[in-house]
This record gives structure tokens, C-alpha cells and sequence, in this order.
């Protein structure tokens, strides 16, 4: 079976769906992973074909602009404040993708769709291809329940007829852009327009579209009013690493005392990216605690750091996390899913987006401090959660207890059982479509 994997977005939103891509893989099938142009040699070095796509809307977030509309993304109004200032630049932007994913699509000719909500051009894709398409999603935010709302949305204590309400008002977030998918469909896919409809969530004729979530259900239990049709598997993560290597300077230091604390957030470091520094830096010193900073920080100087701390350009997650003594970071859903499964206790310190919903729940589940947000972010705040998360025996217990349980899923796995029972559902095409 061929198929085509359809997502966009930062490392975050494309390493999971590479994991995913080589368990299908591993079956027999022939998996293309379509994303910006910058990921090119990262999927085919995992083994998978490359599908070419745009990468100009990631130059765009990383301007100025797209930096500072970024961080304010942050709830409903944050999201509508960044849309707003994003959407005009990003629309040809957003048009060009679409039409890079249905040009790779024609060379795959594809049996099976599976795409990121970001793909906003995948469900016609399939469509024109008259084939299953697969929502995989790394966070509960488009899959109707009335358990919790999705993230974004104000945690309102006003009963489940909003909550489900909540999930329609995330989906009128697709609006601005129907009207170039539309566009595409008629004059490139042969196909009639979307009803009144998102595009990303059902098909042209209201048919919903399958859901998995790669994400542990011992993080985010599954809701029981969901339907078969939708599923939490279990995270993706790659299984690459394991033979790689520290440097001796980063062996020595590992070696040299008790496991440290790993502090990194990824590209981001705000508008003050030296306070930032400042702060962590003060912080393990004074709370005498070993550390390892990852770099991402302008103006961090090599000696501006104590014997107690090693700088670090990067290092595998699953190799390097396993060895520290507790984890903080911005709070990606990646860089979550891997603290957690080293069962190391974690602290976020949020910039934007799912990052906040990320925070509360790892506080809510015991395994770390209270989510700090990184403007709020000061010595003595770091200080009290270097100290609880390394001395407080309940949490560094039940940070281990999670992590084995995660340790024990095989989300990949289970992600693929799921992708081969849809496709099985609706008889594999004879004949590509060809608009």
C-alpha cells in the first residue's frame, strides 16, 4: 500500500510522523512523509521518501513578525490576535503548500492519506484520489468529547453541551482558508467545493474522517463517548538513537557527579533571551545543582557558566534524558512525551500554544512543579522547583512510575494496527485519479 503522509510544522510536528512513516514502513508499505523542503534529509536518512513542499511559511514564523504573533498565540484571543497578523502574509504561502502536496501526491498516487490538522490540503487530496484519509494528531484538540474542552479553550465549569460546543468554535479557526482550498479543488482536483464545511474533519459529503492521537492515554485518558473510529495509541517516538555517542567532554562531566538537570527550550528563548540565561544560571548555582543547558539562547557565552554546568549544542532526548535527574523546557509536545518517558520529573516554562495545556497537565499527573510561564519566570520561582523536583521522594516516584508505563506502550505499533483496519474499511483504487 502506498502512503502518503501529509504534515507541517516545526522538528515537533515532523519527527513523530517520521517514527510513525517507518512502522508503516516495516509492514511492507510505501510511505512518502510531504512537509517543508527544510526536513528533506531527516526523512529520507530514516529510510522514508520525501515529498517536497514549500518551507517559506517556516521562514516566515521565523521573522520578527512571525516570532512575536508565535508567543502571543497563547489561548483563544492569543490565537485570534496571532491569526490575524499571520494570515494575510501566509495565505499565497498557505496556497503554495497545497498545491506542493497535491503535486507530490500525483507522483505517489497514494492508497492511504494520513495528515497533520496543519495539511490543510490533504482531505481534498483524498478525495481526488478516492482513497481513506487518517487525522493523526499529536494533542486533543479535534476529536469531539464532553469530558474536557480542547486546548486553547477556557476550562468552564458550564457542563458538556459547551465543551462540545468548544471543539465546533476550533474548527471555525479553518474559515479564512476554505475559500483557497475551494479553489484549488475546482480548478486542480476536478472536485466540487466544501459545503459549509472545515475540510479538515469530514469529507466534502459529511463523512467523518478516522482520528488517532499520538499521545500515552496514561497522559490524556481516553473519553469514553468517543467512537471506534477515533483512538489514543500511544506516543511516536523514533528509535534511532540508541547507538549514539556523547562527546568524551560530555561522558566526563555525566561521570563526574550526580545526574544533573537538562534546561533547554529548543529555538526559543523570547525577546530577552539573556534574562533567560541569567536566570537558570543563577538558579542552578545557587540551589547547588548540576546542570546541562542546551543551547538556543543568544548571547550565552561559554564563560559565563560554573564547573557545575556543561553547555550542550544537542543531544538525542531519549539518549540524554534517561541520565538527568529532572528535565525543563518549554514544554513542546515532543519534548514533554520524551522527559516523561525517561521518568524524570519536568518543569514548563510555556512561551505559547499547547505549551500551557502541556504544564498543567504534567503538574496535574505529579510527576512535576507548577507550569511557570517563561515571562513570569524568576531565580527564586526556579529555584523552589529545582528543589521540589529533585528532593520531593513522591514526585520523582510517581515521575518514574509514569515513565514506565509509557515505556511499555508501543505507540507506533498500535498507530499502524489502526491505519491498516481504516484501509482495509474502503477497497484499495485501481486507478489513480487524474485531474
Amino acid at each position: 500500500m502506498k502512503i502518503f503522509i501529509n504534515t507541517f510544522g516545526s522538528r515537533g510536528d515532523v519527527q513523530p510522523y517520521v517514527a510513525l512513516g517507518q512502522g508503516l514502513a516495516a509492514q511492507g508499505h510505501e510511505v512518502t512523509v510531504c512537509t517543508a523542503s527544510t526536513f528533506e534529509s531527516f526523512i529520507t536518512e530514516n529510510g522514508l521518501n520525501y515529498g517536497y513542499m514549500t518551507a517559506e511559511l517556516l521562514q516566515l514564523i521565523d521573522t520578527d513578525i512571525g516570532r512575536t504573533a508565535v508567543e502571543e498565540t497563547v489561548g483563544v484571543l492569543g490565537a485570534a490576535k496571532s491569526m490575524i497578523k499571520l494570515t494575510k502574509m501566509a495565505m499565497p504561502l498557505n496556497r503554495q503548500m497545497i498545491l506542493d502536496s497535491w503535486a507530490a501526491a500525483q507522483e505517489v498516487e497514494p492508497d492511504l492519506i494520513i495528515y497533520h490538522p496543519k495539511a490543510l490540503g490533504a482531505v481534498s487530496i483524498a478525495e481526488a484520489f478516492a482513497v481513506p484519509a487518517i487525522m493523526a494528531i499529536l494533542m486533543p484538540m479535534m476529536a469531539p468529547t464532553t469530558e474536557f474542552p480542547p486546548i486553547g479553550m477556557p476550562q468552564l465549569k458550564l457542563g458538556g453541551r459547551y465543551i462540545k460546543l468548544s471543539y465546533k468554535l476550533i474548527t471555525l479557526g479553518y474559515r479564512p482558508y476554505i475559500k483557497t482550498v475551494n479553489e484549488i479543488r475546482r480548478e486542480h482536483m476536478g472536485l466540487n467545493d466544501f459545503p459549509r464545511s472545515t475540510g479538515i474533519t469530514t469529507f466534502a459529503d459529511g463523512r467523518p474522517i478516522p482520528i488517532m492521537h499520538g499521545f500515552s492515554p496514561h497522559v490524556i485518558p481516553t473519553p469514553a463517548d468517543w467512537p471506534d473510529t477515533t483512538i489514543t495509541t500511544g506516543y511516536w517516538f523514533l528509535q534511532n538513537n540508541q547507538n549514539w555517542q556523547p562527546s568524551p567532554e560530555l561522558q566526563a562531566f555525566l561521570d563526574a557527579g550526580e545526574p544533573p538537570v537538562y534546561v533547554g527550550f529548543g529555538s526559543m528563548a523570547g525577546k530577552n533571551p539573556e534574562r533567560l540565561a541569567s536566570i537558570v544560571i543563577q538558579a542552578l548555582t545557587k540551589a547547588a545543582k548540576r546542570g546541562i543547558i542546551a543551547t538556543g539562547w543568544g548571547g550565552l557565552q561559554a564563560n559565563d557558566f560554573s564547573d557545575n554546568i556543561f553547555k550542550i549544542d544537542k543531544a538525542p532526548h531519549d539518549w540524554l534524558f534517561p541520565r538527568m535527574s529532572a528535565v525543563i523546557h518549554h514544554g513542546g509536545a515532543g519534548t514533554t512525551a520524551a522527559g516523561l518517558r525517561a521518568g524524570r520529573p519536568t518543569l514548563i516554562c510555556s512561551f505559547m500554544g499547547d505549551q500551557p495545556f502541556w504544564g498543567k497537565r504534567v503538574h496535574d499527573l505529579g510527576v512535576g512543579p507548577p507550569s511557570i510561564p517563561q515571562k513570569k519566570l524568576t531565580v527564586a520561582k526556579l529555584i523552589a522547583a529545582l528543589q521540589l523536583m529533585t528532593e520531593d521522594r513522591k514526585m520523582v516516584r510517581r515521575a518514574a512510575e509514569l515513565g514506565a508505563q509509557i515505556r511499555a506502550e508501543d505507540g507506533v505499533q498500535t498507530a499502524v494496527q489502526f491505519s491498516n483496519s481504516i484501509a482495509a474499511r474502503q477497497p484499495v483504487k485501481t486507478a489513480p485519479a487524474r485531474r
